[in-house]
């Protein structure tokens, strides 16, 4: 175990970023634990959160996912995927705004969205969860906002400045949207035992976190045809993040979370990337090297 903790730290000392990592076994609990319970902000990761209470809501008969939603081209939450980057307005249903957030982490999509579930429900929802430390305080638009205000008239140019960067309430997970990597682990297993939702509702949820098309992070750890990540990133100045699961073709599913903050104010750093697949196969290979053998 302390030989698994310090390749992990290792790995993300020479990556350039500060790490926190929980991954464990979905189905004997078996885990990895290098700084689970550290308090980190989610970014993106939250729409996960929220694609979770939205379909606990549909489960309970309060929405059909089948609703068309009309997306005018006024008050779209900045970002530059999905109806962000959309010149004309957009008519689509609930599901398919839940995959437009959780495949091209659609920002209006997932605005959309909050305005239908609402935020308390999704606190209501990682609460009954027993997800104590994990809680939404912003929309994701009204989270780009903080870092324009925070930033002031230098706009996105200064964001290389760390005294800029020091003053953002969005990398702080006291005024932030935040977890911790453990009740992230928590969240995925959840889902993947199908005790968030219904079944039905579950595999829903799985369908689309399998959809995510970005392999830079956590799928860049496990470059095999019979192996399948679902998982969710999450970005914002210096922060790097992904949540996901990890099934091999034995049975074995593994929910894993990496949480990163880099030295560095570049936007583009592909070893800060990168290492969360690294750390993220480390803790695998450790937890299946330590388990049972499974059989297909």
């Amino acid at each position: 175990m302390n030989d698994t903790l310090n390749r992990i730290r290792t790995a993300f000392a020479e990556a350039g970023v500060t790490g926190w990592l929980h991954a464990c076994d979905i189905d004997s609990g078996a885990e990895i634990d290098a700084g689970g319970d550290h308090p980190v902000v989610t970014a993106s990761v939250h729409k996960l959160c929220l694609l979770v209470a939205l379909h606990q809501r549909a489960a309970a008969g309060g929405l059909d996912l089948t609703e068309q939603v009309e997306c005018p081209l006024t008050d779209r939450a900045p970002g530059g995927t999905g109806l962000a980057a959309m010149l004309d307005p957009v008519r689509m249903s609930l599901r398919d705004l839940a995959y437009s957030m959780m495949a091209v982490s659609d920002n209006a999509a997932a605005d959309l969205l909050l305005d239908r579930v609402g935020i308390d429900a999704v606190n209501r929802s990682t609460a009954d969860l027993g997800l104590s430390r994990t809680r939404a305080l912003h929309s994701f638009g009204g989270l780009l906002a903080t870092l324009r205000e925070d930033t002031g008239p230098g706009g996105s140019q200064v964001l290389t400045d760390p005294h800029v960067i020091g003053r953002l309430r969005a990398l702080d997970p006291a005024r932030s949207n935040r977890s911790t990597p453990r009740e992230m682990t928590r969240l995925l297993g959840a889902v993947w035992r199908d005790e968030a939702c219904t079944a039905e509702h579950g595999a829903a949820i799985r369908r689309v976190l399998g959809l995510q098309v970005w392999p830079h992070r956590m799928a860049s750890g496990f470059p095999f045809d019979d192996v399948h990540v679902a998982g969710k990133t999450g970005s914002l100045p210096t922060l790097r993040n992904e949540v996901g699961v990890i099934e091999y073709p034995d049975g074995g599913r593994y929910a894993v979370a990496v949480f990163t903050r880099s030295a560095a104010t570049a936007a583009v750093l592909p070893a800060a990337d990168a290492v969360i697949g690294t750390t993220a196969r480390i803790a695998v290979d450790a937890i299946r090297a330590a388990g049972v053998t499974r059989t297909a």
